[in-house]
């Protein structure tokens, strides 16, 4: 099983990131390379980045099996505010730079939020910006993520994505988030029926990694509120299913659960559920004390 989960670019940058998922038993991560709200970035350190390396192969993790997700405040659906517009499109390339120079073959992006523009413009937007990003070569590949469905975000079905694929210049892939597909109004208590649906729309190699989350909602909600793997309303035999589906083995699956409150009464986030969930997936047993043993364990 290929399974990871975010993890954080601190300051020891990808050497830091490689320590926290090697802590989690992990044998996949994803970071941002800044803050995701933000346009802070730091010089990419290539000391941190060797040392990284080094610690990937002592702990047989790939390089296929690290993903960059791009920051939220890139907007390609949104083109309103021209000025706008053109720095998304140039913190993009950046991002995209940043991960050449980490070794880094996939960044996931969200498409973007349409606002006051119709889908159908905003996703005329998107294909016109990434266009203009992808006309310069990166080894890096973009994947866009499927979303919930929230406001006017682009992206909530297959469809929606493969007029963007169809239409972007060169190759870009798909992350599904199962989260994100179960507000949308994809049902995952059959994922081999999901797979077959997405079969039909788009080539299901375009598929390069997935975000393994619970939900908080139900389905169709469109609200993308995620849950600790089995606490919510997609359960745990549908994730586990998902993750040892023999058609994405060798897709890396990345947990963005959320960290686990100090306790019951508090709404204080604290400790960080990868490994236990990492754990869980990889023995097909769920754990009913789950957030007792996190607490545990960190405390």
């Amino acid at each position: 099983m290929i399974i990871g989960s975010h993890v954080h670019f601190n300051e020891e940058q990808f050497l830091g990131a490689v320590k926290e998922a090697v802590s989690y038993d992990a044998n996949a991560f994803m970071f941002y390379t800044g803050a995701p709200q933000n346009t802070k970035r730091s010089k990419i350190n290539k000391e941190y980045i060797e040392k990284g390396l080094k610690l990937m192969q002592e702990n047989n993790i790939s390089l296929d099996n690290v993903i960059v997700h791009a920051p939220y405040i890139i907007n390609l659906a949104n083109k309103e505010k021209i000025e706008s517009w053109d720095f998304s499109i140039s913190f993009l390339k950046n991002e995209l730079k940043r991960c050449d120079e980490l070794n880094v073959k996939y960044l996931v992006l969200h498409p973007g939020s349409s606002v006051k523009y119709t889908k159908e413009e905003g996703i005329n937007n998107i294909i016109e910006a990434l266009n203009i990003v992808l006309n310069e070569k990166y080894n890096c590949m973009i994947l866009l993520e499927t979303m919930a469905g929230k406001g006017s975000e682009v992206g909530s079905n297959l469809e929606e994505l493969k007029t963007i694929i169809t239409n972007v210049s060169t190759k870009i892939g798909i992350c599904l988030d199962t989260c994100h597909l179960n507000d949308a109004g994809y049902n995952l208590d059959n994922f081999s029926n999901f797979l077959e649906e997405f079969s039909k729309i788009l080539d299901l190699n375009l598929i390069k990694c997935i975000h393994i989350n619970d939900s908080k909602n139900v389905l169709g909600s469109h609200k993308d509120r995620h849950e600790n793997i089995g606490y919510g309303t997609i359960g745990f035999n549908n994730l586990l299913n998902i993750v040892n589906n023999s058609k994405l083995k060798d897709v890396p699956k990345i947990l963005e659960t959320p960290y686990v409150n100090k306790d019951d009464n508090s709404k204080e986030l604290l400790y960080p559920p990868y490994k236990f969930e990492i754990d869980m997936l990889k023995k097909g047993i769920f754990n009913n004390n789950l957030k007792d043993n996190i607490r545990d364990y960190y405390k």
